[in-house]
């Protein structure tokens, strides 16, 4: 589990596919202190397993699943890209839960500032919006942040200094993939509805009838 508290940005040393599927070697340093062979790294928010380590980084398989819901599979050498250790039992929580597994990509529309601040618009297909609320939690290429605005084809983001200078966010460009995770909790909140499954979930007459008003 992640908090979508980024560690660092990594870049990539290299990229090596082999038909749908391929490793990575990613030049890191504060995220490779602790790290054993075989712990979990979020990169871009996709919780990776890390198969190598080395002095100056790491490597990591990336599955075909993987490379079809996320933006991994457009990265090449030099890129940078935003790292987070999996949580310590005993680490502090300042994100939200970040399990790392991508509910699919966005595409950057726009970056407008704001005083301090950048807003960002990120377009996004329709089984994405519907799990997203405003002042909810999403989390877009690792980075918890708070949603600010919700649109039917889109939703905005507001950028602080601090989360400009510490990830890769405000050096994306218009058009730009990025990668998507929705809350949980709303994901949970879905299945127990019965939304995913067409059959009838949890509803009002239930809640009543079992004493909830």
């Amino acid at each position: 589990m992640f908090t979508g508290i980024v560690e660092e940005t990594g870049s990539i040393a290299r990229v090596v596919q082999g038909g749908m599927s391929g490793e990575i070697k990613i030049n890191a340093s504060f995220v490779l202190e602790g790290t054993k062979l075989g712990d979990s790294i979020a990169v871009n928010g996709v919780c990776l397993t890390v198969t190598g380590l080395y002095d100056d980084g790491f490597t990591a398989d990336v599955m075909p699943e993987t490379l079809r819901r996320s933006n991994l599979g457009m990265l090449k050498s030099g890129d940078q890209v935003n790292l987070e250790r999996a949580m310590a039992a005993d680490g502090r929580f300042g994100g939200h839960i970040v399990s790392g597994h991508i509910d699919g990509t966005g595409e950057i529309v726009s970056l407008r500032n704001e005083g301090n601040a950048v807003w960002v618009r990120v377009r996004a297909k329709e089984e994405i919006l519907e799990l997203i609320v405003e002042k909810g939690s999403i989390t877009i290429d690792g980075i918890s942040l708070t949603v600010a605005a919700l649109g039917t084809d889109h939703f905005e983001v507001s950028i602080i200094p601090h989360t400009g200078q510490q990830t890769t966010l405000l050096k994306k460009k218009p058009g730009d993939k990025v990668n998507l995770e929705n809350d949980i909790i709303g994901k949970y909140v879905r299945r127990l509805m019965g939304k995913d499954s067409g059959k009838s979930g949890i509803t009002e007459d239930f809640l009543a009838e079992h004493g909830f008003y």
